[in-house]
């Protein structure tokens, strides 16, 4: 989230006056209305994108959908995506942007960034609030359980069934899975790594993240697993986890444009070798579109 800073220099009521007066005069001379959060619109990001040629991208430090590097830089399979798409579209500059994934869709609308690439599941609660892509990945859901599984946990209707305690991260998706589940004890965390030390230390039964953020998350530990991946089911429908990358609803023509290239590396089967690497196989590509998973 952006500090706040404390103004120095002319006093309240004097940049009052001038603001009013600012106003006054750019209404007189007609200017067009800027558009409201909600609305959408073309913008011109892209073009002050590519005369800059520097992008800020949102990140989560969430392995392996995006984090910062021991070089300083930017890399997992959204970053990475998002490096080849804007070189195509003349922006060679990638900058990450780290904020906690709750605080990444403030934090785009904030003008923090200009882009969230993190990975974020596309669902209709946050289509109402920023533009997607498509998604660029399609992945099921599993859980940090301790070594051996000791509760035999494969689902959320088990933990519901055993009234255990699940943990899982901040605005997460699988919030509302369990939620829907009926799971009634949450304990909502930072992320993927404070969900492991929950379940080593028995504050929780359970973390639940994708499977490819859990796997990753256990490898080299002895006292946590992974279960099995599984879909979670919402009202009796499965919920996909599809996740793309968002822009601000004021900015379509960069948003369609970076789908353009997106949909080139599907086709092409690039974009497969640019997240392997990730953890991410052949299973996880999707046709699925931003449009299909926002209704």
């Amino acid at each position: 989230m952006a500090s706040s800073r404390r103004a120095t220099g002319p006093g309240r009521r004097s940049l009052l006056a001038a603001g009013a007066a600012a106003l006054g005069a750019l209404t007189a001379a007609g200017c067009a209305r800027v558009p409201a959060d909600g609305d959408v619109a073309g913008g011109d990001l892209l073009a002050r994108l590519r005369e800059s040629g520097r992008v800020k991208i949102g990140i989560a430090n969430e392995p392996p959908f995006g984090y910062i590097d021991d070089d300083g830089e930017p890399t997992g399979e959204a970053p990475e995506v998002a490096k080849v798409i804007f070189r195509r579209l003349g922006v060679a500059d990638v900058t990450p942007v780290p904020v906690e994934f709750s605080a990444l869709i403030p934090g785009l609308k904030a003008r923090q960034f200009d882009v969230v690439s993190a990975g974020m599941y596309i669902n209709p609660t946050r289509c109402a609030q920023v533009l997607f892509s498509d998604p660029d990945y399609l992945m099921p859901d599993a859980f940090v359980v301790p070594a051996g599984n000791p509760e035999g946990l494969r689902d959320y209707a088990d933990v519901r069934e055993k009234d255990l305690t699940l943990a899982t991260g901040q605005a997460y998706a699988q919030i509302d899975y369990a939620r829907a589940a009926g799971v009634g004890d949450l304990l909502i965390l930072p992320d993927q790594v404070a969900g492991l030390e929950a379940v080593a230390q028995g504050r929780a039964a359970a973390f639940a993240g994708t499977s490819v953020t859990v796997k990753s998350v256990v490898e080299g530990s002895g006292q946590v697993e992974a279960t099995e991946p599984f879909q979670p089911v919402v009202d009796g429908e499965p919920a996909y986890g599809a996740g793309g990358f968002a822009f601000r609803r004021t900015e379509r023509t960069l948003r369609d444009a970076f789908n353009d290239e997106l949909l080139r590396l599907k086709d092409s089967g690039e974009l497969l070798e640019i997240v392997e690497p990730f953890g991410f196989s052949e299973a996880e590509m999707t046709d699925l579109t931003a449009e299909e998973l926002c209704r």
